[in-house]
């Protein structure tokens, strides 16, 4: 992207923050528009069937009969943004076989992950005598939340290098 086009990293952390139950395609593109950056909700579809972008997850709207609506990962607006950065350069057959083949899938063990540890930590119960096997459970949570972490950091590592290798060598073409 070039000029005022897209988020630094800061913006789309802010993003993330301010969005955890994700967004709506609406948002995704008025988010986007802001910025000057042109896509469409029909762009996103069809990024989406095309297994570019993650799919969205439905979700109750609030109130008797209102249905519901696709909320997708907060983590789209970072994903168009790469994926428009590819394009520069990549057709999207490239981009389907050489760079984006994991990432969806490292995101949704994110959020996997999350939903675990959320669910154990709910679970601890402090007790009045601050009981040293809840102490212990704390902290082997902790200790597996940071394992986790690693692990989703060392994954994303590989798919980084991996993807740099398949840019490296479609340069050397």
């Amino acid at each position: 992207m070039s000029g005022n086009e897209g988020f630094s990293d800061d913006e789309l952390a802010r993003i993330e923050r301010e969005h955890k139950e994700g967004l709506t395609s609406e948002s995704i593109v008025s988010l986007l528009g802001k910025r000057g950056v042109r896509f469409t909700e029909a762009t996103l579809r069809k990024y989406v069937q095309l297994g570019l972008l993650p799919v969205s997850r439905r979700v109750g709207m609030k109130g008797k009969h209102r249905g519901s609506q696709g909320m997708y990962p907060v983590t789209i607006i970072r994903r168009i943004q790469r994926l428009r950065g590819l394009m520069v350069h990549f057709t999207i057959e490239e981009i389907q076989q050489q760079f984006l083949f994991v990432r969806g899938d490292i995101e949704e063990l994110e959020r996997a992950l999350e939903r675990v540890f959320s669910q154990l930590a709910g679970a601890v119960k402090p007790s009045k005598g601050g009981d040293a096997s809840i102490k212990f459970v704390t902290k082997e949570l902790a200790d597996a939340r940071g394992l986790a972490a690693e692990m989703v950091g060392k994954l994303t590592n590989v798919e980084s290098r991996l993807t740099m290798q398949a840019r490296l060598q479609r340069e050397a073409v």
